[in-house]
């Protein structure tokens, strides 16, 4: 049995790759941030596998005028 795979826009959690591509953002750069932000909301930790709470970090970008 196949397991159909969700649109990114549908995602809770994004991997790092996932975000980048969606956000528009370097995959260095979204490192980065959740390397100097580690206790930001957006931010979900599995074992060593960092998640991006796409919502969240949708409402934190929108408070940025720079990254």
């Amino acid at each position: 049995m196949r397991r159909e795979e969700l649109p990114v826009w549908e995602k809770y959690l994004l991997t790092v790759e996932e975000a980048a591509q969606y956000f528009q953002i370097g995959e260095t750069k979204l490192r980065r941030l959740m390397e100097q932000n580690p206790d930001e909301a957006y931010i979900l930790i599995n074992g060593n596998r960092k998640l991006i709470k796409r919502h969240l970090f949708e409402d934190y970008l929108d408070q940025c005028s720079v990254i």
